[in-house]
């Protein structure tokens, strides 16, 4: 086993015993983590808190356009189908795959006419032309061959999955990565394949009962070099040596944070509560006042950030403070 295994297999030991996934609502906001890395790698400025609060409260972020807001939106969708589509046990299939970019690409594909006839993105169909990694790149597969690569690739992943020994962790994520570049590297579809690929990646880890892997946004370069290196050099470990140092890094760095949380908690807890009653006071007072504001004017007349705002308000809502109209033009009432 490599040096780069045996760490993984330490610091997924220590991310466990810190019980970082018993936090409330952890899966949930390590889901939007990566939506928000997985869109940023293709040029989605949508931050995380961003994504927070267009996909709890329908809140569009501000000076983002409507073309990345709704990648994201799509890309939510396609994951929780794609993990709830895990514990149906079924085999990966060409339909399936082409499934999952259409809902990927569901708002922001398109349909081409080309030589060889019409396709649809929007509709995760097979690309009809030819395509290459970026400005004088190499080509990837020539159209004719993806619908067979596609399935050959299906039979291989069903097989790999039946065959793989799940205690062996570091084998598993190896797997999960070498699928990923397989499939990227056929790349089926004329957009969308970095996002659809990389969420099989993470289906397949979830399949296998393991942490999903983050390609964050600040790795975007190394990422991208590993996959380009290990398509010319033809080994696929190159690639997977480099994601796997990725993940290890990112459950790093998320192990850090929990401990420096854990231990500011203590001396914090009186004056954060304190701070925060003393916020919701001043909300309430400011809503009775301006029940017709909008989270950002909330914001800027308290001096607090807007997700804070959308918090509290998301605690307040059903139990003191109910919304009459849309969000546009309604306004807040007090429950009676």
């Amino acid at each position: 086993m490599k040096e780069i295994d045996l760490k993984l297999l330490a610091t997924l030991k220590r991310y466990e015993d810190c019980g970082i996934a018993q936090q409330v609502d952890y899966e949930k906001f390590y889901l939007y983590s990566l939506i928000t890395h997985s869109t940023a790698i293709e040029g989605s400025t949508v931050t995380e808190v961003e994504n927070q609060l267009l996909f709890d409260e329908g809140i569009a972020a501000k000076g983002r356009s409507l073309n990345e807001q709704m990648m994201n939106v799509d890309l939510k969708n396609a994951y929780v189908f794609g993990f709830e589509w895990v514990k149906s046990h079924k085999p990966y299939t060409v339909d399936f795959l082409c499934n999952l970019s259409a809902m990927v690409m569901r708002r922001t594909g398109a349909e081409y006419s080309t030589i060889a006839g019409k396709f649809d993105s929007s509709k995760g169909e097979l690309r009809l032309c030819n395509v290459s990694a970026g400005i004088g790149g190499k080509s990837y597969l020539a159209y004719n061959k993806v619908p067979k690569a596609t399935e050959d690739f299906c039979k291989w992943l069903n097989e790999e999955l039946f065959a793989i020994d799940k205690s062996d962790v570091a084998a598993c994520y190896r797997l999960s990565f070498e699928a990923h570049f397989r499939l990227v590297t056929i790349h089926p579809w004329v957009d969308g394949n970095g996002r659809a690929t990389r969420l099989l990646m993470n289906i397949v880890q979830r399949q296998l009962g393991l942490i999903p892997s983050i390609v964050t946004k600040e790795a975007k370069g190394e990422y991208i070099q590993a996959l380009i290196d290990s398509r010319e050099n033809e080994d696929s470990t190159i690639v997977q040596d480099v994601m796997l140092a990725q993940h290890i890094a990112n459950l790093e760095s998320r192990i850090l944070q929990y401990q420096k949380s854990m231990d500011n908690t203590v001396g914090d807890t009186v004056n954060d509560t304190v701070k925060s009653s003393d916020t919701v006071s001043r909300l309430i007072a400011l809503i009775k006042e301006h029940p017709n504001y909008t989270y950002d004017e909330y914001a800027d007349a308290l001096g607090i950030g807007r997700a804070t705002v959308a918090r509290h308000i998301k605690k307040l809502k059903g139990t003191v403070i109910e919304r009459t109209g849309s969000d546009k033009i309604g306004y807040w009432e007090f429950k009676k």
